[in-house]
């Protein structure tokens, strides 16, 4: 069934969502969503990584269904909270985590405590509450050191990261699961999500904010190594719609790749960044990024293939790299300014 099709369906048939995470990044946006659908939604976060502030606005975008929206502040560490979240839910989207290879280098127990204690709480409290399906995020990560491309699900390599290790005990768990008692669990590796919303600030902040930040503000930019590093970058409106197709597609199951299916190195996306806050604000910018060393823990090359969620769930990204960035720029220069 396609997006369409499936959120013509759930606004003629309602269901209660849970999303944890869901003041940050990509938990706002499926939030947003999903008051858009007029579902009935628990928010739960612990604002560790996420703002509030995200929550105040999509509840004010979504109007009359702001009214549908229920915010817990509380920690998936805390197994009691995540009990509390789950009651009467059909559906669980887990984007609770702390994310960055970076951070997790730096405190591999912090990233453990989330991301696999957190994740286990979850996983309990949904299947004790006899939810109804379990999507959660995983993450290109997992692929580790394969040098295959593009990257399929049933190949995967060694971890370079904690990080990367905790999702990947995610999928263990969630599979786990799904065999020995009666919950679906269906995990989303999302390849390099970005759009509006997503913090620039802090060491650990993804490079597309920081660099239309850095760009905007005229600031100094960096590149990790010489530039050539490629990613397979996925604006937010692919993941949102690839959560809902996996909560409520029937033949989801396992972990899915969730991407654009285009490579795009790190130098192409200063220059696409770049031009297009060019045509935003109509002036040159002469900016260009400083190299630096490679870092620790990153993948040298990441490109989906997509076709096993294009099959199962009816994933198809419906907004391609390049528009992404237009859109993102322009979110972002409209708030700057």
């Amino acid at each position: 069934m396609s997006y369409h099709d499936t959120a013509k369906d759930l606004v003629a048939n309602p269901k209660r969502w849970l999303v944890t995470g869901a003041a940050g990044f990509i938990g706002s946006h499926l939030v947003a969503e999903l008051l858009k659908l007029g579902q009935t939604v628990t928010a739960l976060d612990n604002l560790s990584t996420g703002y509030e502030k995200n929550i105040d606005l999509v509840a004010e975008e979504a109007g009359e269904n702001g009214e549908r929206l229920t915010f817990i502040e509380g920690d998936i560490v805390d197994l009691d909270a995540c009990r509390s979240a789950v009651e009467g839910v059909d559906f669980i989207l887990h984007q609770a985590a702390l994310g960055s290879v970076p951070r997790s280098i730096d405190d591999p127990l912090a990233s453990h405590r989330s991301n696999v204690d957190g994740f286990v709480n979850m996983l309990v409290a949904a299947k004790d509450a006899a939810v109804k399906r379990f999507v959660y995020a995983s993450s290109s990560s997992v692929y580790g050191d394969l040098a295959d491309s593009p990257k399929v699900e049933a190949r995967i390599g060694a971890p370079l990261s904690p990080y990367a290790v905790t999702k990947r005990v995610n999928e263990i768990y969630a599979d786990n699961f799904a065999l020995v008692y009666p919950i679906q669990t269906v995990g989303l590796r999302y390849f390099n999500v970005f759009g509006p919303r997503q913090d620039p600030n802090g060491a650990y902040a993804a490079v597309i904010p920081r660099w239309v930040d850095e760009i905007i503000q005229r600031r100094e930019s960096f590149i990790n190594g010489d530039g050539e590093t490629s990613r397979d970058f996925c604006y937010v409106q692919n993941v949102v719609q690839a959560n809902i197709l996996a909560a409520t597609s029937p033949s989801a199951r396992g972990a899915y790749n969730i991407a654009c299916g285009e490579s795009t190195t790190l130098n192409e996306l200063f220059r696409m960044i770049r031009e297009s806050l060019e045509r935003i604000r109509g002036e040159t910018i002469q900016i260009a990024p400083t190299k630096r060393e490679f870092r620790v823990g990153d993948v040298r090359h990441s490109l989906a293939d997509t076709s096993r969620a294009q099959k199962d769930l009816g994933y198809a990204p419906v907004v391609r790299v390049d528009d992404g960035i237009e859109r993102t720029v322009g979110w972002f220069a409209k708030f700057s300014s």
